[in-house]
């Protein structure tokens, strides 16, 4: 039996929920179909954290069922701005409403430090998040494309 929405708690993650956190992000890389480019780790995760910001959705049996990951940008057209670089949530918790607490939570804490801007990706074949994206009133382009250089 699924949880309920409302024993679902949305916070900022910490150093503590890393573990949890590195494993949702490999179920991430299998569900987007690119477990070959997950190339973060724990250590990396824990070298690095001064640049991670995330904030997770927590069961109360204290399980990270979703995450959404964001960092702030400047965009030359637009000035400060928020990109959101993943949302995910579980799939056994996915219908629930954690993914749109995620992102309200996302653009809430956008809004309150004067961004002018929320950007991030959706994957072409994923429609149920287009759609999902859609109903928030977002703008959906296909104009441009990722550019990713590797130094790995």
């Amino acid at each position: 039996m699924k949880p309920k929405n409302e024993n679902i708690e949305i916070r900022k993650a910490v150093e503590s929920d890393f573990e949890q956190i590195i494993e949702l992000f490999k179920e991430f890389a299998a569900f987007e179909r690119l477990p070959h480019k997950m190339y973060n780790s724990l250590e990396r995760l824990r070298s690095e954290k001064e640049f991670f910001n995330c904030f997770i959705a927590v069961s109360e049996e204290n399980i990270i069922v979703g995450y959404v990951t964001h960092f702030f940008c400047y965009y030359t057209w637009t000035g400060k701005s928020m990109y959101m670089d993943d949302l995910y949530v579980s799939l056994d918790y996915r219908g629930l409403g954690i993914g749109t607490r995620l992102i309200n939570r996302v653009i809430n804490y956008a809004k309150e430090t004067g961004c002018h801007k929320l950007r991030w990706q959706v994957s072409k074949w994923n429609t149920p998040a287009i759609k999902f994206y859609e109903q928030l009133g977002a703008e959906i382009d296909s104009v441009e494309q990722n550019c990713d250089l590797y130094f790995d």
